[in-house]
């Protein structure tokens, strides 16, 4: 599975949850960490998990990373060429992880057939 089939797998996966305000950023160009990150958020804990837990379950590979699962504030699961942010709506508000990255191109992610460019 290539990273651009990645990002729209787990952009359908947290959708599938329904994350809030989900935006994908290309940082290919920026950084040689990753090539997409998805950022996404929910208002409690509990969705913050079921989020990550879909994800989990919905990729082929298991994630080489995962951060912040005990807690449920903010998880972070590393797929190599595709980042997934899962925050609590507010500590996405308080870290705003997007404006780091604002010279990348992003996009929201939504449930309508096609991605909305930012």
């Amino acid at each position: 599975m290539n990273s651009l089939e990645l990002l729209d797998l787990t952009g359908q996966l947290v959708l599938s949850k329904k994350a809030e305000n989900i935006q994908a950023i290309d940082v290919r160009d920026l950084t040689s960490i990753t090539d997409y990150f998805i950022i996404c958020s929910a208002d409690t804990d509990v969705q913050v998990k079921a989020i990550a837990d879909a994800v989990r379950k919905g990729t082929p590979n298991k994630p080489w990373k995962i951060e912040g699962y005990e807690n449920r504030y903010w998880i972070l699961l590393d797929y190599i060429d595709v980042v997934i942010h899962i925050f609590k709506t507010r500590e996405r508000d308080y870290y705003s992880l997007e404006k780091l990255w604002a010279d990348a191109p992003s996009w929201i992610i939504t449930d309508e057939s096609e991605s909305i460019s930012v």
